[in-house]
């Protein structure tokens, strides 16, 4: 029975993972949506349909302005629709016939909504609990020498938290891998760190001398980083070695320190979705590396179980991703829907529709395609 239980238990969690994991994500497409509804509205676009969700409608409600509200059963989109949004109408109101500057503000509108809920969250966390940086341990009290340099002097000490590296600011370990690119071995790199003292935490700029070269393959080779600053991800258990070991630290700011950090970490965030996709144009990173809708939950939900903390992160991160995306110039986005009305603001007309609609239809079947297709290299 007690094993039972535990099974039981372990399932209702896991569904509980998923279904959180779920949440954020149409909050966020749901955010999105609304924030071009918001801007059609204000600037007098005719719109036919709000929806929550995408498939067989669960709820409908038509108002006085025949505009219609659905919650529809597939939990993973929605959408605003649009009057005369893929095609000619005769109504004023319809999206085509609406200046270009006021369709492009409608359609950046998603992404801006969504920045603005992540930022939100960003904030929340970093004045609720504080900003994650990385901070060092000691595990052990020997003597620790590697390409024989010992940690005296210039490494890291026991409790050190990572603030700036270079002059420049640490939020994400990439951006530790970017301040390090191309250094060498004895070189010395300057950090400031908040060090424990006898009588509190205080700032200091300390010299840490590299224990290897700092060259890295992709985002996603962090070993070589570790090792260039001596830090280990794991405790090394011969006795003969002090290692440094790597972790999670939370550290607050004053107000207006801590406004500025939110911003700075939510650019770094949108930054980095560019670094990715200039390594996989340039090989340096592999599709394995990506994660379609499937691979999205399963990690949303294992780090938004874990705290609310934990929950306010990732929501950020997806929010910060989604606005990004969406406005690149990729068919089927909202960033290739601005192209487009750019392109007739300049030519004084539009490109044909039917031509625009082809396009944003196969950019739409590529996506998904993409998608599925990363997943599956996820189980192999």
């Amino acid at each position: 029975m007690t094993l039972q239980l535990l099974a039981f238990s372990d399932v209702m969690s896991a569904i509980g993972s998923v279904l959180l994991a779920l949440l954020i994500l149409l909050a966020m497409i749901t955010v999105h949506e609304f924030g071009h509804w918001a801007a059609g509205k204000i600037l007098h676009f005719k719109i036919t349909e709000f929806a929550i969700g995408f498939g067989p409608a669960l709820f409908k409600h038509t108002k006085k302005n025949g505009e219609l509200f659905s919650v529809r059963a597939l939990p993973l989109g929605g959408y605003c629709a649009f009057a005369g949004e893929d095609e000619d109408a005769d109504d004023p109101d319809a999206f085509n016939n609406k200046k270009p500057w006021r369709r492009i503000i409608v359609l950046f509108a998603g992404a801006f909504m969504n920045y603005v809920l992540a930022l939100l969250l960003i904030l929340i966390s970093f004045f609720s609990y504080g900003q994650l940086l990385l901070m060092t341990y000691r595990t052990d009290n020997a003597q620790f020498t590697q390409s024989g340099i010992p940690v005296s002097g210039y490494s890291f000490a026991d409790e050190d938290v990572i603030l700036s590296c270079e002059g420049k600011g640490i939020y994400l370990t990439s951006d530790l891998m970017e301040a390090l690119e191309g250094k060498k071995e004895g070189d010395l790199v300057q950090f400031i760190v908040s060090r424990k003292g006898e009588s509190g935490r205080s700032e200091e700029e300390i010299s840490v001398m590299l224990r290897s070269d700092a060259t890295f393959k992709n985002l996603t080779d962090t070993d070589p980083l570790w090792q260039a600053l001596g830090i280990a991800q794991r405790t090394n258990e011969d006795g003969n070695t002090t290692w440094m070991v790597a972790s999670a630290a939370y550290k607050g700011f004053g107000f207006f320190t801590t406004v500025g950090n939110a911003f700075s970490y939510s650019f770094r965030i949108g930054g980095t979705i560019f670094k990715v996709l200039g390594q996989l144009f340039t090989g340096h990173l592999g599709l394995e590396a990506f994660g379609g809708p499937v691979t999205t939950i399963k990690l949303t939900s294992q780090i938004a179980s874990q705290s609310f903390q934990q929950f306010l992160e990732i929501a950020a991160f997806i929010g910060v991703n989604l606005a990004v995306f969406n406005l690149l110039p990729i068919p089927a986005l909202d960033g290739s829907k601005i192209v487009f009305t750019l392109i007739e603001w300049v030519r004084g007309k539009p490109v044909n529709r039917k031509v625009e609609a082809a396009i944003h239809l196969a950019g739409f079947v590529l996506l998904i395609g993409f998608a599925v297709l990363v997943d599956l290299l996820q189980f192999f």
